[in-house]
């Protein structure tokens, strides 16, 4: 058993290195396309502030060479005697193939290694009763993650539950409506579940509300937004397709998303345009500024080189604009994973 690094990451295979440059901390394991990171140094980490972190945890052991027919001696073992008692325990594996291959491992190997830490009284069980006082837990204990890069290596790690993403492997997982237009109807359900709560989402997201959806075809954001009981302006010059074409809640205008302005504020903007991320950026702020809307999820497409500073031109001077007109605000920016070359961004006014 080897002391490792501070941190272990997870992101979407292929952008280990944009999650190294945006944290600025000493990358220790950063394999192209294996989908995490191990880093070093940087006592503190904000994971709401990491676009292209899907997972952020404090790492603090190895495994090696684990046997294939005990594992759990090891583990056991390895997990630092420091770490007294979690409120769960994630078994998790790479976004890869090769660690899908490992997935029915973990959901074998997850109930062993419940048991076993129940037994020593260091995990909840699942109604929040701490096995060995009988009452019930109210502070918030850090999640356990074991991470198998392959079958014979584990990393130790924890998940602080305010600095950390509450799904497994860091994905939040949404479901497809069989009458979406599109496959892009997920990628705003993901948004929605990763930057707001469920109590936001309730007060937010309410029937009746208004939203316009700039570049809206075929449908798959406006179709999202229908589902939701908002009543949606759609504009695109291309066609709406199946359930979101001719819907009643959704009124479509065929203009330019650029030149478009509502006659009056509405409750949410999204926009999801093909097109140079500080235009879409640009768009947003004016947005803003002219109080068009309280709140908007926007993708900015990324380019191939220079990822992480194409991000941070185009958040930046959405800071500055508003920050001049005194304008207060929250903004987050995350790539999900229904999201390719690409980051969904969260921006809404504060009061």
């Amino acid at each position: 058993m080897n002391t490792l690094p501070s941190w272990l990451i997870y992101c979407r295979p292929g952008f280990e290195r944009d999650c190294v440059e945006e944290t600025q901390a000493k990358p220790v394991e950063t394999t192209e396309n294996s989908g995490y990171v191990v880093l070093q140094g940087k006592p503190r980490l904000a994971y709401r502030q990491l676009a292209f972190a899907r997972q952020l945890l404090s790492l603090h052991a190895e495994v090696s060479d684990l046997p294939e027919r005990d594992r759990l001696t090891p583990l056991l073992a390895a997990i630092p005697v420091s770490l007294e008692r979690f409120s769960a325990l994630y078994l998790e594996v790479p976004d890869t193939n090769e660690g899908k291959t490992l997935s029915g491992f973990t959901r074998r190997f997850q109930p062993l290694l419940e048991e076993a830490l129940r037994v020593q009284g260091r995990l909840a069980d699942a109604s929040g009763i701490h096995p060995s006082t009988g009452s019930e837990r109210t502070d918030i204990s850090p999640r356990l993650h074991i991470f198998f890069p392959d079958n014979q290596r584990a990393l130790i790690a924890t998940a602080d539950p305010h600095n950390s993403s509450a799904a497994l492997n860091g994905i939040q997982r949404v479901s497809m409506a069989s009458d979406a237009p599109s496959r892009s109807y997920l990628k705003l359900a993901e948004a929605f579940e990763v930057f707001l709560d469920k109590k936001e989402q309730a007060l937010w997201l309410k029937p009746g509300m208004t939203a316009i959806d700039l570049g809206a075809a075929p449908g798959g954001w406006t179709w999202q937004l229908v589902q939701r009981g908002l009543k949606v302006t759609a504009v695109d010059n291309g066609p709406l397709k199946g359930a979101a074409a001719g819907h009643p809640s959704i009124r479509h205008l065929r203009e330019d998303g650029f030149r478009f302005r509502p006659q009056r504020p509405v409750d949410w903007l999204v926009c999801d345009m093909v097109e140079q991320p500080q235009r879409v950026a640009t768009l947003m702020t004016e947005w803003f500024i002219g109080g068009y809307t309280q709140r908007a999820i926007f993708n900015l497409k990324l380019p191939m080189k220079k990822r992480v500073a194409a991000l941070n031109d185009a958040l930046n001077s959405i800071r500055t604009a508003l920050n001049n007109k005194g304008i207060r605000y929250q903004l987050e920016a995350k790539q999900l994973y229904h999201d390719r070359e690409e980051v969904t961004v969260y921006l809404a006014r504060k009061r």
